[in-house]
C-alpha cells in the first residue's frame, strides 16, 4: 500500500493595515507597562516661539524636546476651523502645517490624535457657545443644517484623507460630552442625540473609505460608570476610552490641597474607564489633562505620574504651550524654574518619549 502524505501548508500571516498596526502598538504599550507621552501642537509652537515659515521648516524643534532631550511621543493637534475651509485652525495653525507635521511625526515612528472644536452650527460662533438650544438635533438628518453639517464632515474627512491611507491616526471628537460648556454638551442633547450625532459622524467616515483611524470616546470625569456609558456610542463606533480631566487653581486651598483633590479625581476616573475598558474590550487612556501655568513645582512626580502609574493607559497628553498667552501652557519650555520635575517625570521607567 502507498501512502501519500499532503504537504505541511502554513497559511500566509494577513498583512496589518496601518489602523491595526496602530491599535496594536496602543496595545503594547499596556502590555509592556507603558505610557506614552503626549503634548498638544508641540513641534509647531511652543511658551515663546512659533513656526514662521512651515514649507520650509523642518519640524525639528519642541519645548518638550528642549527640556528632555526628546519628542513627546503622541501629538495632538485640533481640526477647529476645518469645517468653515478655514486655512487656519482656531489656534491659528495652517493646515498645510499641521499636515506637514503629522506626517513629519508619524515618520519619526510617533503617534497623533485629532480633536475637533467645530463652530456652533446655529448661530456661527465657537464651540463654547452655548446660547441657543437644539444645536445638535439641527445638525442631525430633518434638522435645519443637516446639510450644512454634512458639508462640515466632507471637509474634516477631506483633511484626514490627505495625510494618505498609510498615515493612521485617532480622531476623536465631541469629547467632554458630559459637561455643559460645548453645544454637544449634556444639557443641550438627549443622550440618543449625541449617540446619532457621533455614529453619523463615523458612518460618513467610514462611507468614504477612510479606514485608517482609531476611534476615541472621551467625556470629561467625575460622572461616574452609569455617567460615561449613558452616551456611549458603542463598541462597534468606538476603539479608544479616554478621558478628559485637569487640575483646577481652586481658590482658598494650597497647591499640595489642589494636587490631593486632582489626585484622589483621577484614580475615581481611571479606576471606572478601566472597569468600562476590560468589559467593552477597549484600550484606555487619559486624553486630556495639566495644570495650567504648572505653579506646583513638583506636579509631574508628585500629582500626575502617582495617579496614573497603577493603571493601563496606554497614553496620556497634557494640553499646548500658547505662544501668544505666557501663562497658558502645560508642559515646561526651556529656562521654566520646574523643568527638573517634568525630566524626573519623563525619566520614570514607565513613561515613553520618542528618542
Amino acid at each position: 500500500m502507498t501512502v501519500i502524505l499532503a504537504a505541511c501548508t502554513t497559511a500566509p500571516k494577513a498583512v496589518e493595515t496601518p489602523r491595526e498596526q496602530l491599535l496594536g502598538r496602543l496595545n503594547s504599550f499596556v502590555a509592556d507597562g507603558k505610557i506614552a507621552y503626549g503634548h498638544q501642537d508641540d513641534i509647531v509652537y511652543g511658551h515663546s516661539w512659533k513656526v514662521e515659515d512651515w514649507q520650509n521648516d523642518s519640524l525639528e524643534r519642541s519645548d518638550v524636546k528642549d527640556v528632555t532631550g526628546s519628542f513627546p511621543m503622541l501629538l495632538g493637534f485640533d481640526l477647529g476651523g476645518i469645517e468653515l475651509g478655514d486655512s487656519c485652525n482656531l489656534d491659528g495653525i495652517p493646515f498645510g502645517l499641521i499636515r506637514k507635521a503629522t506626517l513629519k511625526h508619524i515618520g519619526r515612528g510617533g503617534i497623533v490624535s485629532f480633536s475637533w472644536h467645530p463652530r456652533n452650527i446655529v448661530t456661527g460662533s465657537d464651540s463654547w457657545d452655548v446660547s441657543s438650544p437644539g444645536i445638535v438635533a439641527a445638525a442631525l438628518e430633518g434638522g435645519q443644517k443637516h446639510d450644512e453639517f454634512m458639508l462640515w464632515l466632507q471637509r474634516a474627512a477631506d483633511f484626514i484623507e490627505s495625510l494618505g491611507a498609510d498615515a493612521s491616526v485617532i480622531f476623536r471628537p465631541w469629547h467632554e460630552n458630559l459637561g455643559n460648556w460645548f453645544w454637544w454638551g449634556g444639557n443641550h442633547c438627549t443622550a440618543d442625540e449625541y449617540i446619532a450625532l457621533y455614529r453619523l459622524t463615523r458612518d460618513y467616515f467610514a462611507g468614504r473609505g477612510l479606514a485608517n483611524i482609531l476611534w476615541c470616546y472621551s467625556p470629561n470625569g467625575n460622572a461616574g460608570a452609569d455617567g460615561f456609558i449613558s452616551r456611549y456610542p458603542g463598541d462597534d463606533y468606538v476603539d479608544i476610552l479616554g478621558i478628559d480631566t485637569y487640575e483646577g487653581l481652586y481658590g482658598g486651598i494650597t497647591l499640595e490641597q489642589g494636587a490631593e483633590l486632582y489626585k484622589a479625581e483621577v484614580k475615581q476616573n481611571l479606576t471606572y474607564l478601566q472597569k468600562l475598558a476590560t468589559e467593552h474590550g477597549k484600550v484606555m487612556c487619559f486624553s486630556e489633562t495639566g495644570l495650567e501655568g504648572l505653579p506646583d513645582g513638583t506636579w509631574w512626580t508628585n500629582a500626575l505620574y502617582p495617579s496614573i502609574k497603577d493603571f493601563p493607559i496606554a497614553y496620556v497628553l497634557t494640553w499646548r504651550n500658547a505662544h501668544d498667552k505666557p501663562g497658558h501652557f502645560y508642559a515646561p519650555w526651556k529656562g521654566f524654574e520646574y523643568a527638573d520635575d517634568f525630566r524626573a517625570f519623563c525619566e520614570q521607567e514607565k513613561i515613553e518619549l520618542l528618542y
